[in-house]
């Protein structure tokens, strides 16, 4: 089935968007029907995100089962910032979001809500917050990984909001503005002592849990061999798969458990007030020592959207309501002073 989508118009440039779109989902029938229910409700809900009768009002964490704390924003179109849009994006009055979050989703940044049919998350969120300061409609798709891109590049999608690293190989295609940092945590029982401050000595003697074949793996793997050669020890464990990781730091099986940022936040605030609850002992950034990673805004390279997109994101950082949404999803541990247009980005190596 095709990547669903919503809007409160319907103009020449959404209807040949949904004839694309159509035909993609063609495509997506013929190779499988994994994922089909999640594909049938993930469109987003414009109705959710901006409630009637509130102009440029956006409900922060709508729908989330928990996952954020929801609040109830104001962002009045800023014009200056609105006349600056390619003329096709701002006469459509809609601003197409994509986001790649099927088959199942990844709490906190993007999942189906509770009401079985709007896509939450941090990222759909900060999509809906910059088009209420373009003054645009958000019209929200859902696709795999994959299509995400086949939608910029086509040009269904205009801009991806989807936990996208900037790196020099898609800086040859796409253009960046950036609005997270990518970082890399340290989960701990909140009763442990143990912090991470940034020095890998600080690792000696424990036991961590990664996931097999990521980034974070490489990072740790690299400590452990300069732990050794340093007559020190760092145990790496693995585990098949998020629930095991779960069971064994509860019971001090392991130390720490290492990930992505917000796939440990949201699990950090899954526990707190239980008996075995965890937080953050640590983060650094997913690039490494030399480079700090940044999350960033994608978009067709050479489109002209890109500078408007940043300055929106920095209109959001100056007036509070990007912190805001941070804290919502429990991810101000990710904030960027400031939005950049395509910043130098991982190394082809690391992409």
């Amino acid at each position: 089935m095709s990547p669903t989508r919503s809007a409160d118009r319907v103009t020449p440039r959404t209807r040949a968007r949904r004839r694309a779109a159509t035909r993609l989902g063609a495509v997506t029938v013929a190779l499988g029907l994994v994922g089909s229910l999640l594909t049938a409700c993930s469109g987003g809900s414009t109705d959710a995100a901006q409630p009637s009768g509130k102009p440029g009002g956006v409900v922060i964490g709508a729908v989330s089962n928990g996952a954020a704390n929801q609040i109830d924003v104001t962002v009045p179109q800023v014009d200056s910032i609105r006349n600056a849009l390619p003329a096709a994006v701002r006469d459509s009055g809609e601003l197409s979001i994509g986001i790649g979050a099927l088959p199942s989703g990844y709490p906190p940044l993007a999942f189906i809500g509770s009401d079985q049919h709007t896509l939450t998350g941090a990222e759909p969120d900060l999509g809906r917050l910059v088009a209420a300061v373009l003054g645009l409609t958000p019209v929200i798709t859902n696709a795999t990984w994959e299509n995400l891109f086949v939608g910029i590049d086509s040009g269904r999608t205009d801009v991806g909001f989807s936990n996208i690293t900037v790196t020099e190989e898609r800086k040859e295609k796409y253009d960046f503005a950036t609005y997270r940092k990518d970082e890399i945590a340290f989960e701990v029982l909140k009763a442990s002592s143990w912090n991470f401050d940034g020095n890998y000595e600080s690792l000696a003697g424990k036991k961590v849990a990664v996931g097999s074949g990521t980034n974070q793996e490489r990072l740790l793997l690299e400590w452990r061999d300069k732990l050794t050669a340093e007559g020190k020890t760092l145990d790496v464990v693995y585990f098949p798969d998020a629930n095991s990781i779960n069971l064994a730091l509860a019971s001090g099986k392991i130390d720490a458990y290492l990930a992505p940022n917000p796939s440990i936040s949201y699990h950090v605030r899954q526990t707190a007030g239980t008996p075995k609850a965890t937080r953050v002992a640590g983060t650094y950034s997913g690039a490494g020592s030399t480079l700090q990673g940044l999350i960033a805004a994608t978009t067709k390279k050479g489109d002209e959207l890109v500078g408007p997109l940043a300055d929106a994101i920095n209109h959001l950082i100056t007036t509070g309501v990007y912190a805001k949404w941070l804290a919502a999803w429990n991810l101000s541990a990710e904030a960027v002073p400031t939005s950049q247009v395509n910043p130098p980005g991982l190394p082809r190596n690391d992409s």
